[in-house]
């Protein structure tokens, strides 16, 4: 496991995603129409707020209110506060609350098939997450399942954090020009 996984500008942050795999989860399912930092700085501040990353206490708390806040946790804080509500009572419910059961033990059919069934996980953040567990955490099953482009599994410092969202700027301006 590293001691950090490098996606903030906090220490803190990306030490709590690198050592908790529910902030983690959390950290992918806020993962959506905000920067890597806002997104992965979510579950630091879930925490704070709450008291607690724990799938049951995520489950039985009213994340409307500590997603909205000041400063928001997301830019949309009720949707996200649902997805992660709805993450933390599927934790829960299928995996006893321990959320690196989503991947321990699985092998790549149904590591993909997990992470497929988790709130708010499309095949983008399947291949994302593959990507962190194979590269950053060393899980064997999730080989199969990254992508042969730059993920967030290519991830292992700030400078490389930088270097990754721009070549995925990049990428997204060319992929709309072949749109048009």
């Amino acid at each position: 496991m590293p001691a950090r996984l490098y996606f903030t500008d906090s220490d803190e942050a990306n030490a709590l995603i690198a050592s908790d795999p529910m902030a983690l989860l959390v950290g992918f399912a806020l993962d959506q129409q905000v920067t890597v930092q806002k997104a992965f700085m979510g579950p630091l501040v879930i925490q704070q707020r709450l008291g607690s990353l724990d799938a049951a206490a995520l489950a039985d708390a009213d994340l409307e209110a500590v997603f909205r806040e000041k400063p928001a946790v997301h830019r949309f804080p009720a949707k996200m506060a649902q997805r992660v509500h709805d993450l933390a009572v599927h934790v829960g419910d299928e995996y006893d609350g321990h959320a690196e059961r989503v991947w321990d033990g699985a092998d790549s059919t149904q590591l993909r098939a997990n992470i497929s069934g988790l709130p708010g996980f499309g095949e983008m953040k399947v291949k994302a997450l593959s990507a962190v567990l194979a590269k950053r955490f060393g899980v064997k099953a999730a080989n199969a399942l990254v992508p042969p482009h730059p993920t967030l599994g290519d991830v292992d410092s700030a400078r490389a954090l930088a270097d990754y969202q721009a070549a995925k700027r990049e990428h997204k301006a060319q992929w709309s020009k072949m749109k048009a």
